[in-house]
This record gives structure tokens, sequence and C-alpha cells, in this order.
């Protein structure tokens, strides 16, 4: 049997049942999956690199219970074509939510064909049910104290909860200093 290899690139800031939609079927089509938590110094994120990568090994092995012997989480900074290099995978894995995704996934799958001509992106749309779940709205809906077990495993709820906690305390305690100076 053929050993394939794929990636699937992504911040998961957190990771969501969109993503583990996607994980589940991109795992039908290949024999071992790299999931690649990309780390951009840049960006503002939720939660760190590390605190991802260890949200998505809990999510999967533990609450969705899927096999780890199939399955390698690992924090990248690089290209995403480098990063198949690194991990001999030739198929790049991208979900797509709705047709908005589409026009930027194209141009990105365009680019890393250019880079490499011997990888290929595999478009999986999300089941309907995630359609509409994105990182950035399980988050909102959690700020603003709504239920977002629909949205997100239980290990990714119990850590967006525990770390809105320590902003509000830690904007109380800015707020308090602030006030008795």
């Amino acid at each position: 049997m053929i050993n394939k290899i794929g990636i699937y690139p992504g911040t998961f800031d957190p990771i969501t049942f969109g993503h583990i939609d996607v994980i589940k079927r991109a795992l039908k089509i290949v024999n071992y999956l790299v999931i690649g938590v990309a780390d951009d110094q840049s960006k503002n994120y939720f939660f760190s690199s590390e605190e991802r990568a260890e949200l998505i090994k809990k999510s999967l092995f533990n609450d969705m219970k899927l096999k780890r012997s199939r399955i390698k989480i690992t924090i990248f900074n690089d290209l995403t074509t480098n990063f198949c290099k690194k991990n001999k995978a030739n198929i790049i894995f991208r979900g797509l939510r709705a047709v908005s995704d589409f026009e930027y996934e194209f141009q990105l799958a365009g680019m890393n064909r250019n880079l490499n001509k011997k990888i290929e992106t595999v478009f999986l749309m999300s089941d309907p049910e995630s359609q509409v779940i994105s990182s950035k709205l399980v988050k909102e809906v959690a700020l603003l104290k709504g239920n977002i077990s629909k949205f997100a495993s239980r290990s990714v709820i119990k850590a967006i909860n525990n770390r809105i906690l320590w902003k509000r305390y830690y904007f109380f305690l800015f707020f308090i200093c602030f006030i008795y100076q």
C-alpha cells in the first residue's frame, strides 16, 4: 500500500468541530495526517501556538477518541510547501465553509502549486452543520457568554472559559490599580 501523507495547516485558534470534520474526512483519503499549527508572530492569537497544539491533541485524542497513530500535530512557521517537504507530504487539505472562502483558498493553492509542482491541494467542503463555525465566531460567542457546545469540544470550551476568566480578572486588577494610583 502506498503511504499517502497529507497536511492540514491552519491557525486553529482554537480548533472547532468544523476543523475536526475536515480532519476526519482527510483521514479517509490519506494514511497519515500532519496537522500544522501556524505560528505567525505578527498575529495576535487568543492562545499561543503551544496551547493551540495541546488543545488539538486534547480535542482529537481525548474528546473525539481519534487514533494517535495516524495523526501528528506540530507547530510550524515556514512556507506551507516547505512544511510539506519536511513531512514528506504531497497533499494539502483545506476546508471550505462558503463560496467566499474559495477565492482566497484558490489563490493560495495556486501559489503553493507554483512553489512546488508535486503538491496537490484538496478542498473539503464543510459539513452543512459546520459551515457557520469559525474560530473567531466561537470566541466572540464565548466572550458574550453564549453557549459554544455545538461548535467546539469539551477541552476547547474549558480552555476558552478559563482564558476569558483570566482576561476579566487581569482587567479587574488593572482597573483597581488604576483607580488607586
